[in-house]
Parts: structure tokens; sequence; C-alpha cells
């Protein structure tokens, strides 16, 4: 059963993982080195734990505590409980769903055990901000998507902003990294997928005429903010598609053009 632990001292050591939250670089190194990530929020500690994920730590206010006794009673780790005002101190910012937990990283599936029996995947190329990969997580486990592929130099998505953003669904759809776009390709069209860049490209087809051929499996590539699919995967994937859009406008933010090609595609 959980400890609880009252803090006094705002620089206690015992609190170092939970610094400074708003510091990107800092977070992800520390977070690299000793293996953890943060889940922020009553519901999102609730799913990391229910998924199986072993909690290194909590931090919460006392108001929160007896929230989350139910799930804090199959744990052994610390729970540091202090005011508001002094995890404000800590973290940098206000924690207004007054719950965080630090957590252990499990070892990532390979990708083939992460494909197996799947029908519906995104690939993420490149995407930078945790937000948007957070979202893409959300639409994919509302809308049916099976699992997600990210390339290495794609947002984290258990970096504390994509997994609140996501609302804990990261730990609910199948996720792996790739080690790249060929590889991810090749793999890919070996497990019988359909693969296709979401682009402007002048040889696209509507995401209609995708629809309308009902592939029994697609893999979708989603490209970084801004620039988009790199053009040598667009080259490379079985399909261009886009997503047909009034006059003025020439696209969706990627958030918005998966929740709309996952929709189509639901089947």
């Amino acid at each position: 059963m959980v400890t609880f632990v009252e803090v006094t001292d705002p620089a206690d050591a015992r609190l170092q993982e939970y610094r400074d939250l708003r510091d990107v670089q800092l977070r992800q190194s520390l977070e690299a080195e000793h293996g953890l990530f943060l889940a922020e929020g009553e519901k999102v500690v609730r799913r990391a734990l229910e998924a199986g994920h072993a909690a290194r730590s909590f931090l919460m206010a006392p108001r929160w505590v007896e929230s989350l006794a139910d799930v804090l009673s199959h744990s052994d780790a610390p729970c540091y409980v202090l005011s508001e005002a002094e995890i404000e101190t800590i973290t940098g910012f206000h924690v207004h769903r007054g719950a965080l937990a630090s957590l252990t990283r499990q070892a990532l599936p390979a990708a083939e055990t992460v494909l197996e029996g799947a029908r519906r995947v995104v690939v993420l190329e490149n995407l930078v901000d945790h937000g948007n990969v957070g979202s893409v997580f959300r639409n994919a486990a509302a809308l049916g998507v099976d699992a997600v592929l990210v390339t290495p130099q794609c947002a984290d998505p258990l970096y504390r902003r994509a997994i609140k953003t996501s609302m804990g669904n990261v730990f609910h759809v199948p996720w792996t990294r790739v080690a790249g776009m060929p590889d991810a390709l090749a793999l890919l069209r070996a497990a019988g997928f359909l693969t296709v860049a979401l682009t402007l490209s002048d040889d696209a087809i509507s995401l209609e005429q995708l629809v309308a051929r009902d592939e029994p499996q697609i893999a979708m590539v989603f490209g970084t903010e801004g620039a988009g699919v790199d053009p040598r995967t667009a080259a490379h994937v079985d399909l261009r598609v886009r997503i047909p859009m009034a006059d003025g406008v020439d696209s969706l933010n990627v958030a918005a053009a998966t929740a709309v090609a996952f929709y189509a595609t639901r089947g």
C-alpha cells in the first residue's frame, strides 16, 4: 500500500523528478536518463496505473488523495503530499488537476508486435509538437485506429503534455518507434498494408477515393507540422491522398487532418 509522506520543504531532494516541468529540454533529458515519465491529472494518473505502468512516486495536494485512493492502495510507491501552492513552486505551473505521478517507462514493443492483427495504422513522421502527438493518440483511440508508429525525430508520446492532451489514451493505443521511414514502409508492406501519405501533391487522390477502394489494411502517414510528409516518403508510398478543401484553404492542421482521415476510413 502507498506510503503517504507530508513534505514541509519544497526543496526536498526527493521531489527532484517534479521540478521545472515547463522546461521541455530539461524534462526530456531527465526522463531519458532515469527511464521515467510523468502523468498529470486524476484521470491520466489512473489510466497510466491501470495500463500497468509502475509508479515511482506520487505528488499531490491533500484534496486529491481521496479521489485516487483506490489506485493508490495498489501501489507501494511514496505519495508526497503538499499544498497546491507548494506544488506550483516545485513544478513551475499550476497543476490544476491536482495530481502528478512519476512512472517507470516500459520497453517499447517490436513493430511487428504492434502491427499484429491491425487493420488501420497511423505513422507520425517527425511531428515535433507534443500537443499534436497527444491529439493524434486521442483521435486514434476515439476512432478505432489500431496502432501508431512514430519516427525517431517525432516528439515523445510519453512526454507530460502529450499524455495530458491525449487524455491518457497513449496508454490505450499500441505504439512503438521505428528506425526510420524506409524501414517502416518496408515493414508495413510486408505485413500487407497499403501505405498512404496524406499530402497535397498533384497526383494525390481524394480521401473519398481512398475510402471507395475498401482496402483491408491501410497505413496512413502524416508529416511534420508545416512541411508535411517528407517528399522522399511521399515518393515511396503506394498512394498519395488529400482531404478536399473549400476554396481558399489548402489544408488542415495535423491534429484535425488525422481526425477527418480516421473517421472517413473507420469502416
